[in-house]
């Protein structure tokens, strides 16, 4: 929340303008209030549940750390493709359970929302 705070409180010192016609500070105020209204929300919820132990692993924090790098150096070296098929088999590996055809699934679905992202957004990515 205080992220969010800083953040959209910097926005104002760009001009905001309008939702017809956004100023430079528009998405960087709206981003900031969303997350900053989704901070009070788990806040909120936080203090009429029940305390539950944080239990964590650190072989699934490091699995997941080096599945980003791994991302990273495949994207730079091979191809964002083969990185993000790495991605989703890899991590998965930090879960419970691993299963074959719904990490492909996963891979499919991510490398088509990469096409979408070059291809209808126009972002700069090297699929292939």
């Amino acid at each position: 929340m205080a992220i969010a705070l800083l953040f959209g409180l910097n926005s104002f010192r760009y001009q905001l303008g309008n939702l017809g016609r956004a100023g430079p500070g528009l998405f960087p105020l709206m981003v900031a209030g969303i997350l900053f209204l989704i901070g009070l929300i788990t806040v909120a919820y936080s203090r009429f549940s029940d305390f539950e132990k944080l239990d964590y692993s650190v072989k699934n924090i490091v699995i997941i750390l080096l599945s980003f790098v791994g991302f990273a150096l495949i994207s730079q070296f091979i191809n964002m493709i083969v990185a993000i098929i790495f991605l989703a088999f890899f991590c998965t590996l930090a879960g419970t359970s691993y299963s074959l055809m719904r990490n492909l699934k996963i891979a499919i679905g991510l490398v088509i929302v990469a096409f979408g992202f070059r291809d209808l957004l126009g972002l700069n990515l090297p699929l292939y």
